[in-house]
């Protein structure tokens, strides 16, 4: 079946600004604008046929390779409800900020190697530039665990070779790091 491989990574970037809702504001809603680029390590071999029709294909064991990852870059806008202990004087306090972001994959790649075979795919039918995430980080001050989870898939309607659903998603884990 479909399984991670190697190192998968990512980065974002970006800002939310705060709007609290409460008088003692320390409850809020924030929206922001952010890019984020990640690739994932798989055994999904993403590749076209002749006549240019996409390729799904789980490597078993039996498929000799040195790399196979997806990569893509996004702009992302991030909605969230926070709650914190914050006061107005204190920049310490604990928060917990539950909420969606909805991004555009404006560019990825499926690239594939292995001995005397490169092969990179910049156009998958298939692939759902339109990305929606749940999200979740908490933590105290400035240090923060972050977690994230696709709610769509990478691929509609694509299927392997073998007649198999794509559904890759991906899980997020992480350290956040909040400059006041």
């Amino acid at each position: 079946g479909l399984t991670a491989i190697g190192l998968s990574g990512g980065v974002q970037g970006g800002f939310l600004r705060d709007m609290p809702i409460n008088e003692r504001r320390n409850f809020a809603i924030a929206v922001g604008l952010g890019l984020a680029y990640d690739h994932f390590g798989q055994n999904l071999f993403v590749g076209e046929d002749p006549e240019g029709n996409s390729i799904f294909r789980v490597l078993d064991g039996g498929v000799n390779y040195t790399r196979n990852q997806f990569g893509m870059a996004m702009v992302e806008v991030p909605i969230e409800f926070r709650w914190r202990t914050s006061t107005p004087t204190a920049y310490r306090f604990w928060r917990i900020y539950a909420g969606a972001r909805i991004g555009y994959a404006y560019w990825y790649e499926s690239s594939f190697s292995q001995p005397g075979n490169d092969v990179n795919q910049t156009k998958i039918p298939e692939f759902n530039p339109v990305r929606l995430a749940a999200t979740l980080s908490f933590g105290y001050s400035t240090f923060n665990f972050f977690a994230s989870y696709s709610i769509n898939p990478f691929f509609k309607d694509a299927y392997t070779i073998d007649g198999e659903k794509v559904d890759l998603r991906a899980l997020k884990l992480g350290l956040m790091f909040y400059i006041l």
